[in-house]
């Protein structure tokens, strides 16, 4: 038997749980695409998304998911042959590396391991040791969804500039944008890049990258007419935003969800909200894992992300209790997501990112808890009480 038969809760890191504001935003009949609202809502959205950014540098807006902006970023500034350096805490610097590799770039990776974010140290002496300043870029990913590792941004920045290198820093804010602060201009950031499935809080189909003056000194003739940033950030007529037809549904959602988060809750507020959450979740796993094979993949919680929770657990049992609360409760769970040589069995990961209050939180990890007795795995209890 199961007992699910309300509103199923998606705690996984992206896509997140989606409005009834910004589902309702996007039923309506296709509208105009040469003139009128949809024209004023896309100007608006990119307005929005500056102001999420901190940023007043260029957005140029895709039909695509955090893939294609990788892609994206790439073919406006790094040519076949040039060198790129990228920063590694989990699975998505990799990910990013293999995008570059495949598109003829020269990749150089700093592997910092699955439990310890990006030592700005290393960074630095890496790049003082490039003397002929071969690195067009540093490549480095701020939230890694399988980890739940947070990179610090501003330290990068700092590294890259004690050794006086000329080196871009292009920042994948997929996992994390709205949910961890960033601060794209006072940061130093060159480039960065967002989707809008996560704490965004819009199905999963709209991506952007965001980039400065320093990057659009740097850009360069792009081959493909799609990735090209020009008509993107300059478009003489509307379906250039989007080099074709726009994902006019996905604009109404996220002009909605903009709304939201901009104008009512306010960012500063949604910051502190994520925080909130993140601090109670983890206070619940220190409870199970006082007495119990849980642990959270990050030790340190200064390193640890406020949108996303990797949990490490005896071998198989993560597997078994995302399937008990999938399957009797309604609670999906994010897999776990590791290298070949770590076993993705005993990894599951907690997204607690875009619209989320208290009471589906606590539900979820209560909900957890008592997968953790159906199952049979050893925990401590009063999770909820720390929670």
């Amino acid at each position: 038997m199961t007992l699910s038969r309300g509103r199923d809760l998606v705690a996984i890191p992206g896509p997140s749980v989606i409005p009834d504001r910004v589902l309702a935003a996007m039923h309506r009949a296709a509208p105009s695409i040469y003139e009128g609202e949809i024209q004023a809502i896309t100007n608006s959205v990119v307005s929005d998304l500056k102001r999420v950014a901190k940023t007043s540098g260029n957005v140029a807006l895709y039909v695509g998911n955090g893939h294609a902006v990788w892609e994206a970023s790439l073919a406006n500034l790094v040519a076949p042959g040039d060198h790129v350096l990228v920063l590694a805490s989990g699975n998505f610097g990799r990910g990013w590396a293999n995008t570059a590799e495949r598109m003829g770039i020269v990749v150089e990776l700093l592997d910092f391991g699955f439990r310890a974010p990006p030592d700005p140290q290393r960074l630095e002496d890496r790049l003082r040791a490039d003397s002929a300043g071969k690195f067009k870029a540093v490549l480095a990913v701020q939230v890694d969804t399988a980890s739940s590792l947070i990179a610090d941004i501003p330290a990068l920045r700092a590294a890259i500039d004690a050794a006086g290198h000329p080196a871009l820093l292009m920042a994948d804010c997929i996992a994390c944008l709205a949910c961890d602060r960033f601060d794209m201009d006072t940061w130093g950031v060159d480039v960065a890049l967002a989707a809008c499935q996560k704490g965004l809080m819009t199905p999963p189909g709209v991506a952007m990258t965001f980039h400065n003056a320093r990057a659009e000194a740097a850009r360069m003739p792009c081959a493909s007419p799609y990735w090209d940033w020009g008509p993107r950030i300059e478009p003489e007529l509307y379906y250039h935003y989007f080099c074709g037809t726009a994902p006019t549904h996905h604009l109404y959602g996220l002009h909605t969800a903009l709304e939201m988060l901009l104008d009512e809750e306010g960012l500063e507020a949604a910051w502190r909200r994520h925080a909130v959450l993140a601090r109670a979740v983890w206070a619940a796993l220190d409870v199970w894992g006082s007495e119990g094979a849980l642990e959270a993949n990050v030790a340190d919680p200064a390193n640890r992300s406020h949108a996303v929770t990797t949990v490490r657990t005896a071998p198989g049992a993560a597997t078994r209790l995302r399937n008990w609360c999938d399957e009797m409760a309604g609670l999906t769970l994010g897999i776990g997501l590791c290298t070949p040589d770590q076993d993705r069995d005993s990894l599951f990961r907690i997204g607690h990112m875009g619209h989320l209050n208290p009471p589906m939180l606590l539900g979820a990890l209560g909900t957890i808890e008592a997968g953790l007795r159906a199952i049979g795995l050893p925990h401590g209890t009063g999770a909820g009480d720390a929670a």
